[in-house]
């Protein structure tokens, strides 16, 4: 059984920062990479940004530039830093991972419960 559990979430002012982590837990083999996804009500679920094995990033037009993705490969977490944010950021931030379990010969997407992240003054 794999679990992500994300924590970091709240509201915060436009401009201001906010981090979020994702910790991904249980009989895992190997994380070949990890993303953040958001979704605002009324749309679709978007590419925040991901992080793969070799540490190669890629993320959104919208967050380049203000938002951060790192793993420590160690704790088998990612994070996301977000700085400058914007009332536009304000969606639900979803943690993802495609990761290898004990007992797969194949790799599997798993995904967070979610974190609300609210941008308002």
């Amino acid at each position: 059984q794999v679990q992500l559990v994300e924590s970091g979430g709240g509201l915060v002012q436009p401009g201001g920062s906010l981090r979020l982590s994702c910790a991904a837990s249980g009989s895992i083999v190997s994380i070949n990479g990890m993303a953040w996804y958001r979704q605002a009500p009324g749309k679709e679920r978007e590419l925040v940004a991901g992080i793969i094995i070799g540490a190669r990033t890629n993320y959104g037009d919208s967050v380049k530039g203000r938002f951060t993705i790192s793993r420590d490969n160690a704790k088998n977490t990612v994070y996301l830093q977000m700085n400058s944010l914007k009332p536009e950021d304000t969606a639900v931030y979803y943690c993802n991972a495609r990761i290898i379990a004990l007992g797969r010969p194949y790799e599997a997407t798993y995904w967070g419960q979610g974190t609300q992240v609210t941008v308002s003054s």
